[in-house]
This record gives C-alpha cells, structure tokens and sequence, in this order.
C-alpha cells in the first residue's frame, strides 16, 4: 500500500494534502505538482511510502532543482512510484546507461550473444542498491539531520518526519 502527502511552508506554518500519482510519469512532472501546491517559492516536500519497504522524500525550494532522498533504492525500484524517483543521477549512472546500443547487439541467434545480455541484467541489478540513496541532508535545515534520516524505518518515517517539522497534525488530517 502506497501513500503520498505534499507538504508546503506557508507563512502559517506547514498545509498538507495528499496527492495522486498516477498521472505523475516523471520527476519534473513530480516537480510541478509540488509547485502547484505552494502559493510562492516556499519549501514543498513530497512524501511518498511504501508500507514497510521504502520512503523517499523530494524537496522543492521554489524553481531549484529537486533534492531527492530514498530509504532503501531497491525496493523503491521495484515501484513504478519509486521508479519515478531513481534518476540515473541519484544512482550514479550516466543517463542512457541502461539503454542498449543495438549496433553492438549480436543478433544472429547464437549463444553467445545470449550470454552477453545477461551479463548486462547482473551489472543493471547491481547499480540499485540495497541501501538508501540521494541527498541525505535534505532534512537538515527543518531539523532532521542525516543520521536520524538514515535511522527512520519506513514503517514510520514520514510520521517522524512529520513530527520533527511540527507538521503531525497537518499530515494526519490527509492519512
């Protein structure tokens, strides 16, 4: 089970709603979805969990690039929200990486191009990590610093991270 919360700053303090994100294909659509939600350039996190297997935090500071935090790569890549959030920058690929270049392709049927093709699956499999990935001070400034994020489980993250930016109530009101 999924469930994704944006959280804006407004001068007010933190507003809350819960968000689709099945019309959301990629991090720049995700971008401005958070955008939309805040009235100004103020900070918009969007929240994203996966019950008792990830979570991942995005963060948007008006028109910056978004700073993009994942609790566990693997499992979010076996998430088509997660997918969404594993650019190949975060990964530490060059973009087009897991693309293949079918001029270098054997394909005349034999075994040996076979071979080749699974070996490219075992080193893709391997550029996913077992472990969290992105910017581990995102939080850092709101009062979660890296190493209670990197603590979290993602049973309770965003609850706790909720709580640390004084926004719980907020994010219940849209649980």
């Amino acid at each position: 089970m999924y469930f994704a919360a944006l959280l804006a700053r407004t001068e007010d303090g933190w507003e809350a709603s819960d968000t689709e994100l099945d019309d959301v294909e990629t991090l720049s659509d995700l971008a401005d979805l958070a955008r939309e939600a805040s009235p100004g350039d103020d900070t918009v996190l969007v929240l994203i969990e996966q019950e008792d297997a990830w979570f991942g935090v995005v963060r948007i500071d008006g028109e910056d690039d978004p700073r993009i935090y994942v609790s566990d790569a693997a499992a979010a890549a076996r998430s088509s929200y997660g997918e969404i959030l594993l650019t190949d920058e975060l990964l530490g690929r060059e973009p087009g990486d897991d693309d293949t270049d079918l001029d270098a392709l054997d394909l005349d049927g034999t075994e040996d191009g076979e071979s080749d093709s699974d070996d490219d699956d075992d080193t893709s499999a391997e550029a996913v990590p077992h472990s969290p990935v992105g910017d581990t001070e995102i939080l850092d400034d709101l009062g979660v610093g890296e190493k209670e994020l990197r603590a979290l489980d993602a049973d309770d993250a965003l609850s706790s991270i909720a709580e640390a930016l004084g926004a719980s109530e907020v994010l219940e009101t849209v649980r």
